[in-house]
């Protein structure tokens, strides 16, 4: 993929963690809440099961800006998230990219950040990012 960026650009990238990932992101935060490590705590929540972090789930819009679209030189200056549905270990998400502006002149671009399960968006979100050669 080249680094060129034009409004309405579009990437897929598709993912999934493993429990040992959401235990590894824990240990690297020591965010310890049980509705994400302890499953006989998890199954009395309202979602029965324990859930990934929604900072590890975003954290693939970082990979996905830094070494693929645009790719490496990026700098990830602003993110927002919408955290709509809940995320699971071992189950495939699709992250979504679309370039919705650019400023030729700062090289920045906004681009919308969505993150899917098969069936609707689990994340939404919109991140502003820098690339030195994007135009």
């Amino acid at each position: 993929m080249g680094n060129k960026l034009v409004v309405g650009e579009m990437y897929e990238y598709n993912f999934s963690f493993s429990q040992e990932d959401v235990i590894r992101f824990s240990n690297a935060t020591g965010d310890y809440n049980p509705i994400h490590l302890d499953k006989k705590y998890a199954e009395k929540t309202l979602f029965n099961k324990p859930i990934i972090h929604g900072f590890l789930a975003g954290s693939v819009f970082s990979k996905v800006f830094g070494t693929i679209f645009p790719g490496e030189g990026t700098i990830y200056l602003k993110q927002n998230m919408s955290f709509l549905k809940p995320m699971f270990t071992s189950q495939f998400y699709t992250a979504t990219f679309e370039v919705i502006s650019t400023d030729i002149i700062k090289n920045k671009a906004v681009v919308k950040t969505l993150i899917s399960d098969k069936n609707e968006i689990v994340l939404k979100g919109e991140a502003l990012i820098k690339h030195p050669n994007i135009f």
